[in-house]
């Protein structure tokens, strides 16, 4: 097969799978979550570096797991706010590590490629299936998890594999533990100070708090939003900079 009939194949499966539903299903239930939490508890430290090599030897309980997320798609039917919250972030994590093994070894996701000219970022790959619907990482970051929730903690707990991302929760996140558990999150990266550096003399934030502005500002402004975590007050006379993102590999 050339190149470039592959490439018509891949479009026209994805534009397939995304034809043959655009509405989720309303029968399905809420899922269990403990395959991913012993999983990150096995291969994820305290402070959030990820053992890929130890989510390969692992692989056919991640499967087991991904499978699990494929055959349930969130609903308002029989879902709450919070178990749909829950997947939803738990989804971006388990299959964001997937997509590392899979191209495992790498020294950064941004090296992932795809044959596509348009697809130029593995934020957009449409490689998550669930229950007939495809998403890319993208889509359920920006288009569920940004849009549907208004849950600016989000950026918190979503990780993106990298040495600036915050760091990835080695438990699964829970629906009756969630608020509890974004709250941690966003106190945990706050006050990380090797990626974020707020002191009494100056304020270099993660561009996260720049490229996602508008998620932190739309009650309130950012110092407001930073002081809500932060051990150290940002004062009103003080400027805020942003540091450069580090894409590095987030592994152990």
């Amino acid at each position: 097969m050339t190149q470039n009939s592959f490439c018509f194949t891949v479009l026209l499966f994805i534009f397939m799978g995304c034809a043959r539903r655009v509405h989720p299903p309303e029968d399905s239930m809420p899922v269990d979550h403990v395959v991913w939490d012993s999983l990150v508890q096995a291969h994820v430290s305290e402070d959030g570096w990820v053992d890929y090599k130890g989510f390969i030897e692992d692989s056919v309980r991640l499967n087991r797991y991904l499978n699990l997320l494929s055959q349930h798609h969130p609903n308002k039917a029989h879902w709450t706010r919070d178990e749909q919250l829950a997947y939803w972030i738990n989804a971006y994590n388990a299959f964001t590590v997937q997509l590392i093994i899979r191209h495992y070894p790498i020294k950064s996701i941004r090296k992932i490629t795809w044959t596509i000219p348009f697809i130029n970022t593995p934020w957009k790959i449409k490689f998550i299936h669930i229950q007939g619907i495809f998403y890319s990482l993208g889509q359920i970051e920006h288009d569920i998890l940004r849009k549907q929730f208004q849950e600016p903690r989000i950026h918190f707990a979503i990780n993106c594999a990298s040495y600036s991302c915050p760091p990835l929760l080695n438990h699964a996140y829970q629906p009756n533990q969630i608020d509890t558990q974004l709250n941690h999150a966003a106190v945990r990266f706050i006050n990380d100070p090797l990626r974020n550096k707020i002191s009494k003399n100056k304020v270099e934030v993660s561009s996260i708090f720049l490229w996602f502005r508008g998620d932190f500002t739309k009650d309130r402004t950012l110092k407001d939003f930073l002081n809500s975590y932060s051990n150290i007050p940002v004062r009103s006379d003080q400027s805020i900079k942003y540091l450069p993102y580090d894409w590095t590999l987030n592994e152990q």
